[in-house]
């Protein structure tokens, strides 16, 4: 568990005061039945009134918001989520950044068996990938290569800005799993410099689960086509996630000829 004071636990201090101001910030009075009140000088539900749905001190609550080094119990964490109106996936980040110390396997080379990298490439031509714990591609088939390319993942995704911004608050569930990661503090780092775009989503402190869903891709010889995807846990190692697509027509002829184009690894 990382000491009190460490770097890792003011990071987590910090990103639990700030999850919970951006969550207070997007409250109406009116959303948690409040009276609208006096003029309010900045967006949201003030502090004293998140304190009183949640039963505790206007002081406690502005020392959490403030990153002070108390340990809020499972039921003050639980009445903050429900008067904060958090979703499912939000409680669950809400405990997750109440919690100390790194996961076990922070820093740790991933590997894969053989027994994932050959389903992944008999999966042909439906595009299939597997993800590690920091979200790096760890196997990919040929229809995967060929469809997800960089530097046009932008071009790729036709509800680009959606997806991409989806994607990142499912990456900031599981980066906040692992405070103590490097691997992860390394790639936030990175986030954070190379694009404007990320750093301001970062600040509003979305969270979203892993989920199954529909995407609209474009690639140059086939068009615009959408996309079913299925994200499926392996069990030997829960931090690996196979991600397998699919044509919603039905149609996987086109995906074919396009395998057929790129070589085997």
């Amino acid at each position: 568990m990382a000491a009190a004071g460490s770097a890792p636990a003011v990071r987590r201090l910090g990103e639990f005061g700030e999850f919970l101001t951006s969550r207070r910030a997007r409250l109406q009075p009116a959303d948690v039945g409040l009276p609208d009140g006096t003029r309010r000088r900045t967006p949201g539900l003030r502090r004293e009134e998140v304190a009183q749905l949640a039963g505790v001190s206007p002081t406690y609550y502005a020392f959490l918001e403030q990153g002070r080094d108390i340990s809020p119990s499972s039921q003050v964490l639980d009445a903050l989520a429900r008067a904060l109106r958090l979703s499912p996936a939000e409680r669950d980040h809400l405990y997750t950044l109440a919690q100390r110390g790194a996961p076990p396997g922070a820093g740790v080379p991933e590997t894969l068996g053989a027994g994932i990298t050959a389903l992944v490439d008999r999966l042909d031509p439906y595009p299939t990938f597997v993800k590690g714990r920091r979200w790096d591609i760890l196997a990919a088939n040929r229809a995967a290569r060929a469809l997800f390319t960089d530097p046009g993942a932008r071009e790729t995704y036709a509800d680009w800005e959606k997806d991409a911004a989806a994607m990142l608050a499912r990456f900031r569930l599981a980066a906040a799993r692992r405070p103590g990661d490097p691997d992860f503090a390394a790639l936030i780092e990175e986030l954070h410099r190379r694009s404007a775009q990320a750093r301001a989503w970062w600040s509003r402190h979305d969270v979203l689960p892993v989920a199954s869903g529909t995407k609209r891709l474009r690639h140059p010889l086939l068009g615009e086509i959408t996309f079913n995807h299925v994200v499926l846990q392996v069990v030997d190692d829960p931090d690996l996630k196979l991600v397998t697509f699919s044509a919603a027509d039905g149609n996987q002829e086109p995906l074919a000829r396009l395998v057929a184009t790129v070589a085997p690894p």
